[in-house]
């Protein structure tokens, strides 16, 4: 067994995102199959995997084999002069401290096997006299379109990180639902379980006594709605899940348009795309006061609502409060 003691850089941390950081060649099937047969020890006790660890916990992990090969270097994505702007139109607001940006639907957040065109990839672009390269702080899915928050520094990176893993940033999202859920507003909670599938995985509905549960809220409420067929609703989560919304709105029985994943039904009147969009975010400047951003939809989203005749507001200017 190997013995960790948590420094200050670890508070309030989840304990598996943190071993997955520290312990090399951990990968998150062998971290949940240690967890399961309580392998791994906080303090002498056996551990779960969504512990909140403090400065000077002591964590025993089993010796991990080595990885076969070395970690890749971050690709970098070669950025011409179409990219470049294509990255610019992405800004919706930039500061000394922060960029907002609004991702397009199917752009990857980050690389991975047979991704060579990534957000984090393109990072280098915005850089501009900033002594640090910008990093990321939360994610999107690939097929969500919407507001994806970057830092200019590490400190503010932390800053960002432990306000996205507390309450102190309100997300508001925007679906096209295939029907109409029974109830015009309410709250879903409803724990989730990630399953792996091979090459992909996704989120079902769990027991509340399954330890591979985790805990999963989301409010909603119906902005506009075509007869029972279709509905407009804003989705606010209050944990951030793998594919949370998509598995909550698949719960209420009214699937995201063009979520293959999860039972979205395609048309010939919309968009072979998923209809899901990070419209608002209000959270903690790192400077003081809040910022909030909205974004604009994208074109499948506007041509959807057009579609079915509902308004489609414009998205408001960022604006900075309580500096």
């Amino acid at each position: 067994m190997t013995e960790i003691q948590v420094p200050e850089a670890g508070a309030d941390m989840r304990l598996d995102r943190f071993l997955r950081r520290e312990v090399p060649g951990l990968t998150q099937g062998v971290l949940q199959k240690l967890l399961r047969t309580g392998k791994i020890r906080l303090n002498g006790n056996r551990a779960e995997a969504n512990a909140r660890l403090t400065q000077g916990d002591v964590l025993s992990v089993p010796e991990i084999a080595p990885p076969a090969e070395a970690p890749k270097q971050r690709q970098v994505v070669k950025m011409d002069e179409a990219r470049t702007k294509e990255l610019e139109r992405m800004v919706l607001y930039s500061d000394e401290s922060v960029i907002v940006l609004n991702k397009p639907a199917g752009l990857p957040v980050q690389g991975g096997s047979g991704i060579a065109v990534h957000v984090d990839g393109m990072l280098d672009a915005l850089q501009g006299d900033h002594p640090e390269r910008p990093k990321l702080v939360h994610r999107l899915d690939r097929d969500t379109s919407g507001i994806l928050v970057i830092a200019r520094s590490g400190r503010v990176a932390s800053k960002l990180s432990a306000a996205f893993r507390g309450r102190d940033v309100a997300k508001t999202y925007w679906a096209l639902l295939a029907g109409l859920p029974e109830q015009l507003e309410g709250r879903i909670d409803l724990p989730l379980k990630r399953i792996d599938l091979g090459q992909t995985s996704r989120s079902e509905p769990a027991s509340r006594k399954d330890k591979e549960a985790q805990k999963a809220i989301t409010d909603y409420r119906v902005l506009d709605k075509a007869g029972k067929k279709f509905s407009l609703v804003e989705l606010n989560p209050h944990t951030g899940r793998m594919h949370q919304l998509r598995a909550h709105c698949l719960a209420l029985g009214t699937p995201i348009l063009g979520d293959e994943v999860y039972g979205g039904i395609f048309s010939e009147h919309f968009a072979d795309q998923l209809h899901l969009h990070a419209r608002r975010l209000i959270f903690p400047h790192p400077e003081g006061g809040s910022l909030t951003v909205e974004a604009p939809l994208p074109k499948h989203m506007l041509a959807g609502l057009n579609y079915l005749g509902f308004p489609a507001p414009e998205a408001e200017k960022p604006h900075r409060n309580g500096r």
